[in-house]
């Protein structure tokens, strides 16, 4: 089975993007042999629409199923639409998470985990970083009731799943801040370079 996965890099240790749409790769394994090669997800800076092109991208490699931390529901009807199965809530490296995908202990989901507009960045370019700001209170529903741009449909969100448990939530937000600290990490290394 092939298996995409929302990573922070471009191996199977790299660690799981919590993000669908915005994730910097995605690692395609193959759940027998554990191959894998690396795809940059070029919808990661899209201004819009990132959750369907991702979407695209994972049906275009023929992946069977998806593993990430969060899919808004633009993203989930995509993936859905194309038969890809949805596995929401995982956390640590990409082999950890195939191997557990792999032994029955993640299942797959029936709903998106973050409504519209609630995603890992802020609507309309304003997350911090590549959409990946964490803040909430700039999604697209905010700038409809504003009028500040034009008025999209509002598709009402599907109803979302149980929370995750206290320690995968902990799993999860200590992964995000891992990436975070890479990417901080790669922005000081490029600064040197840049100021020699």
């Amino acid at each position: 089975m092939k298996i995409a996965v929302s990573s922070t890099g471009e191996s199977l240790d790299a660690q799981i993007d919590p993000t669908f749409g915005r994730c910097s790769y995605f690692v395609i394994v193959d759940s027998e042999t554990m191959k894998s090669a690396a795809v940059a997800n070029t919808a990661s800076g899209a201004m819009s629409g990132a959750g369907i092109q991702a979407a695209q991208l994972a049906a275009n490699r023929g992946v069977q199923a998806v593993l990430t931390g969060n899919v808004g529901p633009n993203a989930f009807q995509a993936l859905s639409s194309a038969g890809i199965s949805i596995i929401t809530g995982v956390f640590g490296t990409v082999r950890d998470a195939v191997e557990k995908f792999k032994s029955g202990q993640l299942q797959k989901i029936a709903a998106p985990t973050t409504p519209m507009g609630f995603g890992m960045g802020g609507g309309y370019g304003m997350g911090m970083g590549r959409g990946r700001g964490g803040g909430r209170g700039m999604g697209m529903r905010r700038w409809q009731a504003t009028g500040a741009f034009p008025q999209a449909p509002i598709t009402p969100a599907s109803p979302v799943p149980p929370q995750m448990s206290r320690e995968q939530e902990i799993r999860m937000l200590e992964s995000q801040m891992g990436s975070m600290q890479n990417q901080l990490d790669q922005i000081r290394k490029r600064l040197k370079e840049l100021k020699k």
